[in-house]
């Protein structure tokens, strides 16, 4: 991975400069140390000494920053051989805080082993982006919407005008502070020109309120969906709640594609709230046989009760909640020590399918199968390993970016598969408000398998509180469809509703279906439409 060091050739001339500037300091000090008490007494003697010390300094400190700028330059300029599967990764900080997470970031892609570059923003030119394949940003705002000054440089030049981005993917990482008119005002300003130049995004932007933690979790999510190492630990856990787990019913038996859960969860200590749009985040654990397996090969007993962090449990518990190390690794280590090596696994995220005037938070989750039969870490402890009845720690996170209107106008509802549940829960707070102007279009395998929660939604429309269902079925037949193809279908009364002020929500896959929606929705309405309806947060999108 690329740090942007110089090379181990020939320093630049700048560099031998700053050299002898430094030189010429300690001789003028050495001087000034040793001069005869007289001569010191001298008129202007010590002023000029001084004057000439303040000189050499200052060029020493001039001489030093340019050799580091132009070695920035000369590193950043001769890694371009990039291949289309580096990863590059560009920050801008303020005060640190995007810089170090930059090279969280970097650190976690390259652990799975991916190929990363990582550059300071400020050092990254129009020719380089237009050379990359993929790019992660990471940007701090400053002040009221500015940018760091660390990253003037790329302001006034490539952003300054048009740099053409076809070949771009990027995700985007803004921080902020809400407290500030213009939340994340930089980091939306270089997504607008990045969107402009062509470049299509790999996830929706992450916007991070004064260093949110949830947030943190939620871009470090999307770098395990991109680098496919999905086990790795959490930078920062979360504090999750005692749920227990209520009702879990197949919804698609026979199904062509994995098999769906709906859940049902109520929280074991008081009352909970959310919003629609809203998320969770599961922790995930081992069944009782894997961790008594475990015991077993390891030769330790599960019953010891260990303190650790402010937390008291069974050794059996801790094992539950962590990835399991090798037996053989922990050979003569007490409890304790186990304990204090471990691991957490890390979380896992759904949308939330609805309100708490239901009475209990509805989970649609589908089980996930691995290439070797394995089930996913947290489809498989919900849909198979968890008991009915038993405990899940479970977590809710806001999630604004995805919260219903306001106001009543028109809302467009768009996914497939599981993205199913964060339109459930928008649909269902849209009647209780008596909002009756919804369309759902919605794309899945098969009518007869899996039109999840097809009933509750088919009597929604009976009541006329939805007022348009499209629906896509990839499997039925000879001719496939998709939900692309059903907006496309009804380009003119897209048209009519955007026109009359409706909102755009999608949810569901970024592979296929996101991408697609969004090609549709700018063939049809163009694409300073789609980027108005951006900016006027009438298009938002909860997409994995």
């Amino acid at each position: 991975m690329s740090r942007d060091v110089a090379s181990d050739g020939a320093r630049p001339a700048w560099g031998a400069l700053a050299l002898l500037a430094l030189l010429a300091c300690v001789i003028v000090g050495l001087g000034i140390w040793h001069l005869d008490a007289s001569v010191w007494r001298a008129p202007g003697a010590s002023r000029w000494f001084a004057a000439a010390f303040v000189l050499f300094f200052w060029l020493a400190l001039v001489a030093g920053t340019s050799g580091r700028r132009e070695r920035h330059a000369q590193a950043a300029s001769s890694d371009l051989a990039w291949t289309a599967d580096t990863m590059l990764i560009a920050f801008a900080s303020q005060t640190g805080a995007a810089e170090e997470l930059a090279r969280r970031t970097a650190d976690s892609l390259q652990q799975a082993g991916m190929a990363v570059r990582l550059i300071e923003l400020g050092e990254l030119d129009g020719t380089q982006l237009a050379q990359a394949r993929r790019a992660l940003f990471l940007v701090s705002t400053t002040g009221e919407g500015d940018a760091p000054d660390s990253a003037a440089r790329f302001v006034t030049r490539p952003m300054n005008g048009h740099v053409a981005l076809g070949q771009l993917q990027f995700g985007l990482l803004a921080l902020g502070d809400s407290a500030y008119d213009d939340f994340c005002g930089f980091g939306r300003r270089l997504q607008q020109w990045l969107q402009r130049g062509g470049a299509t995004t790999l996830f929706d932007p992450v916007e991070v309120d004064n260093g949110d933690p949830a947030a943190l979790r939620h871009w470090q999510h999307h770098l395990s969906l991109l680098s496919g190492a999905t086990d790795g630990p959490d930078w920062e856990r979360p504090a999750y709640q005692r749920w227990r787990l209520i009702e879990r019913r197949l919804l698609n038996p026979d199904s062509l594609g994995g098999p769906c859960f709906h859940l049902a969860l109520r929280p074991l200590d008081g009352e909970a709230t959310w919003q629609a749009g809203d998320l969770v985040e599961i922790g995930p654990r081992h069944t009782a046989e894997d961790v008594a397996r475990w015991l077993q090969q390891a030769g330790c007993n599960g019953e010891v009760v260990v303190s650790h962090e402010q937390r008291h449990a069974s050794l059996a518990e801790w094992l539950a909640g962590s990835h399991l190390p090798a037996p053989e690794e922990v050979a003569g280590r007490t409890p304790q020590a186990i304990v204090a090596s471990l691991s957490p696994l890390p979380h896992r995220e759904y949308s939330i399918a609805s309100i708490p005037d239901d009475g209990a938070l509805h989970l649609l989750v589908r089980r996930m199968e691995r290439d070797d039969g394995s089930f996913g870490l947290g489809s498989g402890w919900l849909t198979l390993h968890a008991a009915v009845g038993g405990e899940i720690a479970l977590r809710i996170r806001s999630h604004p970016a995805f919260h219903a209107p306001r106001d009543g106008c028109p809302l467009i509802l768009i996914g497939n598969g599981t993205g199913l549940a964060g339109l459930r829960a928008l649909l269902k707070a849209r009647i209780a408000r008596g909002h009756a102007r919804n369309w759902l279009l919605f794309g899945e395998r098969q009518s007869s398998r899996d039109f999840h929660h097809g009933e509750e939604i088919l009597a929604w429309q009976r009541q006329g509180m939805l007022s348009r269902l499209d629906l896509a079925w990839s499997r039925d037949g000879l001719a496939s469809a998709y939900v692309q193809d059903r907006l496309r279908d009804a380009a003119d009364t897209l048209r009519q509703w955007v026109g009359e002020g409706a909102a755009i929500y999608v949810c569901g896959s970024l592979a296929g279906m996101a991408p697609g929606v969004d090609a549709v929705l700018r063939e049809t309405l163009g694409d300073e439409a789609v980027e108005r309806l951006r900016e006027q947060r009438r298009y938002r999108r909860e997409v994995y």
